[in-house]
């Protein structure tokens, strides 16, 4: 079953819970777990949300949130309504830093099968997708471009290209470009040369770039109606067109992983729940219930052995051992401490 209400600012959880029906001995039993609606948080529920209701006997409620402001406001104000909130890594960093999340308990949640970059004290990763070059199959019928060295060669890969307008992932697809080895990027870039050596390689190719997108919608549409010819995208984004019949491929060499993380907000109502509901979601059983549904990875390899994952979604999988050595992690440490700064350095490189 799934239920949603519309949680107020201001006004306590047992009021609310009571006026929609709940009985004080059923908020007791009663989670809300907040995520991104649309296809991605119907998943969650046929995957976890579901089964979790059954195993522990509880009430899982959903809302929807847009990213961390709604959840810094509740905190904030004092009228926390939701117990989990899943949201993306530079999101789950700055949560951290600004102590609106509750501590999570190690304890119960088991890290085991979880790369140490997918998790921290008061977040843990719980899908993997991956910024991925994808590139048109009917351009590059006989050659194909395997790495950024190859998105950076116009004469031997002709074509029209484009790039997120963001400077994360750009920065690191350029060191890449210009032989950085993946592990070593952040290393590099956390120095005034090597963010120089990043905005150096994005000059060579700034003038190939005929369309810097902004949202996945548009890069996929880019690729979808031959716009471009080559662009970054997320996987998910250019497996949906591929499906529907576009030309496109693309490769996970280079790639860089992110992640959506769950946190629970600092005050939450049923955080002793919530912190198991999250052991639960992040083990190896209910993880392997996304990628039947949708190709996001999931964050715990041992899903991987479980037997729910078949040899075909272990190919497809932004997140399977195959995939995942080929590939980065983009680092929420690093995006934390240098935001704001390479934002304006980014700023200041489009428009000059």
């Amino acid at each position: 079953m799934t239920t949603r209400i519309s949680l107020l600012a201001g006004i306590a959880a047992g009021a609310v819970l009571a006026g929609a029906g709940w009985s004080t001995a059923e908020a007791e039993t009663t989670l809300t777990f907040t995520s991104f609606g649309g296809a991605y948080q119907k998943a969650q529920r046929e995957a976890w949300l579901d089964p979790l209701e059954k195993e522990l006997g509880v009430r899982i409620l959903e809302d929807t949130l847009t990213g961390i402001a709604e959840v810094r406001a509740q905190v904030r104000s004092g009228a926390v309504n939701w117990d989990i909130v899943d949201l993306g890594l530079g999101d789950c960093s700055a949560g951290q830093a600004e102590g609106i999340f509750e501590p999570l308990d190690y304890q119960q949640i088991a890290t085991q099968g979880i790369e140490k970059a997918a998790y921290d004290s008061h977040w843990i990763g719980v899908i993997y997708y991956s910024t991925v070059l994808g590139y048109s199959t009917e351009r590059y019928k006989d050659k194909q471009p395997a790495s950024w060295a190859d998105f950076w060669d116009v004469e031997s890969f002709p074509g029209a290209r484009a790039l997120r307008d963001y400077p994360i992932a750009n920065l690191e697809i350029a060191l890449m470009a210009d032989g950085v080895p993946a592990g070593q990027v952040y290393e590099v870039l956390g120095t005034p040369e090597g963010e120089k050596r990043a905005f150096a390689k994005l000059d060579e190719i700034r003038d190939h770039i005929d369309v810097w997108w902004n949202s996945g919608a548009q890069s996929a549409q880019l690729l979808r109606d031959g716009e471009v010819d080559m662009s970054t995208i997320w996987n998910g984004r250019l497996d949906a067109i591929a499906e529907a019949g576009a030309p496109v491929a693309y490769t996970y060499n280079q790639g860089i992983l992110a992640l959506d993380c769950l946190a629970i907000p600092k005050g939450a109502p049923n955080r002793d729940l919530a912190q198991k509901v999250v052991a639960r979601i992040v083990a190896p059983d209910l993880q392997a219930n996304m990628p039947p549904l949708m190709n996001y990875g999931p964050t715990n390899a041992e899903s991987f052995e479980s037997g729910q994952i078949t040899q075909e979604m272990r190919e497809r999988s932004p997140s399977s051992p195959d995939n995942l050595k080929v590939q980065m992690i983009s680092s929420a440490k690093f995006w934390e401490e240098n935001r704001n700064r390479l934002q304006e350095a980014w700023d200041a490189w489009k428009t000059r």
